[in-house]
């Protein structure tokens, strides 16, 4: 089981940046959740979080990990809801990568008691993501895209080097052989709702980011007054440091 004390031996073994953790202004307290429910992004499946299941489950949590249709952001959501709809009390909502937008448009839920962003999108609403992007270095994966008709996904070497860069290579290439390709429509996807202005809301940042521009994510995280930890991990920090994210899941359930 993770708890509270396991989070802080993190913080001190280094894995989570103590620095970091935190807010700038005082937050509303989350309600104590039993239930979490998990939003993957693009290039993956609901497994990604295989390993963070597993740890919030031996915390006696009641987890779902969706599957994401990557057809639409409207598909999207309508998947998570359904989830949400079969829960019984309040629910942690968790995304990664694109999965920060579903969950800031499927988080207004009454369920939903706090939202957790790893490694995630978390534009306002009507915001235009890539022309907040732009603001920052443009990161190495952009160069992998590889596009069939309106059919989308990562090159090898972008999987392995850019998205899953601190995972054993024989990890990587096994995750990229079950790369779920996207709908091109999706990159031009805007939320109609920013459910972390309303919700407590909590970030984790992969420092080793290639995908989304480590200091894109602080940014964003500072915005929505999210308590912040750094993790040293790719984009995929769910799968190379499930302790910290499960620590942090944790943290927003109010377990330990």
């Amino acid at each position: 089981m993770i708890d509270r004390r396991t989070f802080s031996t993190l913080l001190a073994a280094g894995a989570v940046s103590a620095a970091s953790v935190g807010r700038s202004r005082a937050a509303p307290a989350a309600p104590a959740a039993r239930n979490v429910v998990l939003a993957h992004g693009l290039y993956a499946d609901g497994s990604s979080w295989i390993e963070v299941v597993a740890r919030l489950q031996a915390a006696g949590l009641n987890v779902t990990s969706v599957q994401n249709p990557l057809t639409s952001l409207a598909e999207a959501v309508s998947s998570v809801k359904r989830v949400l709809a079969r829960q019984d009390g309040p629910t942690v909502l968790a995304g990664h990568s694109f999965g920060g937008m579903i969950i800031s448009e499927a988080g207004d839920d009454p369920k939903v008691s706090a939202l957790v962003y790893v490694a995630a999108r978390a534009p306002d609403a009507g915001e235009d993501f890539a022309a907040l992007a732009k603001a920052y270095p443009r990161p190495p994966v952009a160069d992998g895209l590889v596009f069939d008709g309106e059919e989308g996904r990562l090159s090898e070497k972008a999987f392995i080097h850019d998205f899953a860069g601190d995972l054993p290579a024989e990890r990587a290439k096994a995750l990229y052989a079950v790369q779920q390709p996207f709908q091109k429509a999706l990159l031009q996807e805007r939320t109609r709702q920013a459910a972390w202005r309303s919700k407590p809301s909590f970030y984790a940042v992969a420092t080793e980011d290639r995908t989304i521009n480590p200091d894109l994510q602080r940014f964003m995280a500072k915005r929505m007054d999210a308590r912040t930890v750094e993790v040293k991990a790719s984009h995929v920090a769910m799968i190379s440091q499930p302790d910290a994210v499960a620590a942090l899941i944790l943290d927003a359930a109010g377990v330990g």
